[in-house]
């Protein structure tokens, strides 16, 4: 199904935020940059050096995990790792952060149709917001509505959904989800909400 489609069967786009607006490495590996540029003025050891490793980590295991194991194999202290999680957080990137071309020309396709945009972002509500706010928007900003799903408590992605939804007094049937494939076992059919993989987007 084209966007084109889309548009016509839905009044309503709620989309999760990484690794399907943009790719979420864009903005780890700007962390791992800064990060290993402040342990070579703390601790004189070679930032090049200590990027690529971080870099061939991600590539090989994801981000989960790699401070400890980037700590480990340089043998530094632990107490970087209260830096690293400021950088996460608070982090002002070199460069902003790109939607994919693709996302872009379909939030554009829908802003100009008159439908609603929302967004749901999960994690860290102040590392999505530094996100986002260095994210660029190509003015699509003004149209966003912007949710953090652990200010709704301990819930299901599928319930966090529908909380949104909720919010606006929009059934189900009218909206679609265009989220991350990882997220598609999350929402049962049940539900009525209905699912897009982001991928489809993407392609």
């Amino acid at each position: 199904m084209k966007a084109e489609q889309y548009l016509q069967q839905y009044q309503t786009f709620l989309f999760e935020f990484d690794n399907v607006l943009y790719p979420e490495k864009d903005y780890l590996l700007q962390v791992y940059y800064l990060f290993a540029q402040f342990i070579e003025y703390a601790e004189q050891r070679d930032a090049v050096e200590i990027l690529n490793f971080m870099k061939d980590d991600f590539d090989a295991y994801g981000h989960e995990g790699i401070l400890d194991r980037t700590l480990v194999h340089f043998q530094l202290d632990e107490k970087y790792k209260v830096n690293f999680d400021l950088l996460m957080q608070n982090v002002r990137l070199p460069l902003k952060l790109l939607l994919f071309d693709e996302m872009l020309r379909f939030l554009k396709a829908i802003k100009d149709s008159g439908k609603q945009i929302l967004l749901m972002a999960s994690g860290d509500p102040v590392m999505q917001l530094n996100k986002i706010r260095q994210m660029e928007w190509n003015g699509l900003e003004t149209s966003l509505i912007v949710y953090f799903t652990e200010e709704f408590g301990p819930q299901s992605t599928e319930q966090s959904i529908l909380t949104i939804l909720e919010k606006h007094h929009i059934e189900p049937a009218d909206a679609v989800f265009v989220g991350h494939p990882s997220q598609a076992i999350l929402i049962s059919p049940s539900s009525g909400i209905n699912y897009l993989n982001a991928t489809k987007l993407l392609d």
